[in-house]
């Protein structure tokens, strides 16, 4: 076999290739090579030109990719492609010549990966702290030549392994994903994945929770990332050392425990969902002269709501609706503060009690005719899901309009009356997300729902 033993340089954002180096291998020693600065067309930032030593000024004279595309070509034809984190190097140049209109593909093998199998028990499987325990002279360091020919040497190490044939023949399947999983996740962790709906969670060195998924296949899905080109993908599935998952039995309550997860653990590639949403509810309460309030505040501080919405403008246009339809006071109302008597420039039915004009006692009969009525429009609804296995079924519990969260219950179990599901509800915040998700699925044509 015949290897090309690779490392490329780049921009860092938007991954542009500024250096290429290339070593053909035939097993024994090293028969070709290839090395070039490359003109990136684009910006070299300064904190890449720290780590590399490669700034704008160096590569203004240098040949495009397109210049050298045929020297790559070339010398790559008919060989495997190996280096250390051999996608995040693929892709790079893939991405190169995609930009030209011409489609790379050649078989990969990663030494990172090798390394790992081969050379068991190091600290370490970065290239530098690799080349420094294995004592492999790195010169030039983040310098595609200098991190090419240490390659080299760690590859020629690892072809001399007792079980190279082996392992290498293993990963040349083309039935391995060997060549396709991030350099440092164990190939047991992925094929331990289940081809189930759920959520997943990719983990870094030290554990820590760096991106949150959910799928209805969750292998396949995890697989997807792996073949991602972005930036984001690339620099995620570098990072990951681990991947752990909860089965959710359906899409739906994948959706909503991949929000919840986010929105507890702030991933730092989850970047659009992780906020936290504020909650707002009207609430009543009477005065010391007996007139009943209509308010409005943050959820958190208000602990019997009337009724909940998730952003300032929806609770203020619902109270608007209900002042209106009730012929309420917008000061008892709290659509307008600190005044004697309202003076709304939308809503001017008012009777009076703001005045002195109307007793507390009609006046109350409305604000009471009003929370009755916003009662009689929350709804309390179960929906049925599949479960987590063939054995049980889930649900999603909606309570006065408000998400309370969603269980599993085994076959074996009785469930009477809707109060029976406390035990097996796991409890939820409810947010606008949350009340997106929902929607959608509540304006499914026959979705399966119980109202109680």
């Amino acid at each position: 076999m015949i290897y090309t033993i690779i490392d490329v340089e780049t921009t860092g954002k938007g991954n542009r290739m500024t250096e290429i180096s290339i070593f053909k291998y035939d097993g024994n020693k090293v028969v070709d090579e290839f090395t070039t600065l490359i003109n990136p067309e684009s910006f070299i930032p300064r904190h890449i030109t720290a780590l590399t030593g490669i700034d704008n000024e160096l590569v203004a004279n240098a040949p495009v990719f397109a210049d050298v595309a045929e020297d790559i070509l070339r010398i790559t034809e008919d060989t495997i492609f190996v280096a250390h984190n051999v996608n995040f190097d693929y892709n790079v140049i893939g991405g190169e010549f995609k930009t030209i209109g011409v489609d790379f593909k050649r078989k990969k093998l990663c030494t990172v990966r090798l390394s790992r199998q081969l050379l068991p028990g190091y600290r370490s499987y970065s290239l530098g702290k690799l080349c420094k325990d294995l004592k492999i002279e790195l010169v030039d360091r983040h310098r595609a030549r200098g991190d090419a020919e240490a390659t080299v040497i760690l590859f020629e190490l690892l072809l001399k392994q007792p079980k190279s044939t082996e392992v290498f023949s293993d990963f040349m399947n083309k039935n391995s994903r060997e060549a396709t999983l991030p350099p440092n996740l164990p190939k047991e962790t992925f094929e331990a994945l289940p081809s189930t709906p759920g959520i997943y969670y990719f983990k870094d060195k030290k554990g820590t929770i760096i991106y949150i998924g959910k799928a209805k296949n969750i292998k396949k899905r995890v697989l997807s990332h792996f073949y991602s080109k972005t930036k984001k993908a690339l620099d995620m599935v570098r990072e990951t050392r681990d991947i752990d998952f909860e089965l959710s039995g359906s899409e739906l309550i994948a959706l909503l425990m991949e929000d919840a997860a986010i929105k507890h653990n702030f991933p730092i590639y989850n970047k659009v969902s992780k906020r936290t949403i504020q909650s707002y509810s009207i609430f009543s309460y009477e005065d010391r002269n007996g007139v009943i309030h209509l308010a409005m505040n943050k959820g958190r501080l208000v602990p019997n709501p009337i009724i909940t919405f998730f952003n300032v403008r929806d609770v203020r246009l619902y109270m608007e609706t209900m002042c209106s339809k009730y012929n309420l006071c917008p000061k008892y109302c709290h659509l307008q503060e600190s005044v004697w008597e309202c003076s709304h420039y939308n809503i001017t039915d008012c009777k009076g009690i703001c005045r002195g004009e109307e007793s507390s006692d009609n006046y109350n009969k409305r604000v009471l005719q009003a929370i009755a009525a916003i009662s009689e429009d929350k709804k309390d609804v179960i929906l049925k899901e599949k479960g987590r296995a063939s054995n049980e079924e889930a649900f999603i519990w909606i309570k006065d309009n408000v998400y309370l969260g969603y269980g599993f219950i085994g076959h074996e179990e009785q469930v009477n009356h809707q109060d029976d599901l406390n035990n097996f509800l796991i409890p939820q915040k409810d947010n606008i997300d949350i009340q997106k998700i929902l929607r959608t699925r509540l304006l499914k044509d026959n979705p399966l729902q119980v109202v109680i």
